[in-house]
């Protein structure tokens, strides 16, 4: 391992999955200003939307998490640039 690559500052920090409340332990150098207690013990807290356990791929359930509202923005967006079924006239339907 190449020395003098590796951060020093790094600390024990607590991640939660905000979609399914896990918390689990790292190291890690986040900057953060919450904090956790975690079995007596405060740490720093980083929030997670998606984790080892709620990601479909570790979990084997397929899964939506849109929890900005991502979806229905992009929806909403692009609606108005969708082209009516164009009717085609007695003269095209000859052809």
């Amino acid at each position: 391992m190449r020395k003098g690559i590796h951060p020093e500052n790094f600390r024990i920090v607590a991640f939660k999955d905000m979609s399914n409340d896990d918390v689990f332990l790292a190291k890690s150098t986040a900057e953060t200003k919450e904090t956790l207690e975690v079995d007596g013990v405060e740490y720093p807290l980083v929030k997670l939307e998606i984790s080892r356990t709620s990601h479909p791929y570790y979990t084997g359930k397929a899964k939506l998490v849109d929890t900005a509202g991502r979806i229905d923005k992009f929806k909403s967006k692009y609606e108005k640039f969708k082209k009516p079924a164009k009717k085609e006239t007695p003269e095209e339907e000859g052809k």
